[in-house]
């Protein structure tokens, strides 16, 4: 009797998984957060790939972002975290970008930068405990980096996370978007509702003024670290919904 076998190609069309997935992380961490995110999309079949920002700045992120763009093979989705989002919203426009999902990150307008969109909290607000530049690049206060930065994160990752940051150049936090890829791609919207990093009220904002299809969750900043599965399903479904 013959058995039919499917290979993982098939496998993944069969599954409607014939979308690429790029990941790219924010300010402060490298790309070994979206640990999790990567072990539920390449168990349901998916092409998965993490970017490894240098954060000097934007240029040289967008750079990278387009590099593991090209390097693909089937459409994309583009997914951002924090400082991510203004990456992916700046390289988004390659046209094998099919969709962006944003995750609790900053979707800058043209001429915006990280910078501008935090320049005037809220009274109110939660304040990054970010320290005075050192030699061109930022660091959030160890002593405040898991309150303000990963609260729901397991302790002992958390504290790693704090001890382990990379630095962020103030190039990254000042670059300016030059053509917002949310003009011209659908996009999704994860509210991490419990973020002390980026206020409720302003990821709300930036959802509404990119048309994206939003969702909330509770989770801190680091939701992408703590909450995998919540932050896969949000990927999933713009891949499945994707044109």
């Amino acid at each position: 009797m013959a058995v039919a076998v499917i290979s993982g190609a098939g496998a993944a069309e069969s599954k409607g998984t014939n979308r690429a997935i790029v990941l790219v992380h924010g300010g402060f961490v490298d790309g070994s957060g979206w640990e999790g995110v990567y072990k539920i999309l390449k168990k349901d079949g998916y092409d998965v790939t993490i970017v490894q920002n240098p954060t000097t700045s934007l240029s040289a992120d967008v750079t990278a972002t387009k590099a593991a763009i090209h390097a693909q093979t089937k459409p994309v989705i583009l997914v951002g975290h924090s400082y991510g989002g203004a990456v992916v919203t700046e390289s988004g426009t390659d046209p094998k970008v099919a969709g962006l999902v944003y995750i609790t990150a900053f979707a800058p307008e043209q001429g915006e930068s990280v910078a501008k969109l935090t320049s005037n909290p809220a009274p109110g607000a939660p304040v990054p405990p970010i320290v005075p530049p050192q030699d061109g690049f930022l660091f959030l206060d160890k002593a405040k980096f898991v309150a303000s930065f990963a609260a729901d994160v397991k302790p002992d990752l958390a504290a790693f996370m704090a001890d382990s940051q990379v630095p962020w150049g103030l190039d990254a936090l000042n670059g300016t978007i030059t053509v917002p890829a949310w003009k011209s791609k659908p996009s999704w919207y994860l509210v991490a509702t419990d973020d002390k990093m980026i206020p409720v009220d302003v990821q709300r904002m930036m959802a509404k003024r990119a048309g994206a299809k939003t969702v909330d969750h509770a989770g801190s900043h680091a939701i992408y670290v703590s909450q995998p599965a919540a932050v896969a399903k949000l990927i999933e479904t713009a891949a499945s919904e994707a044109k």
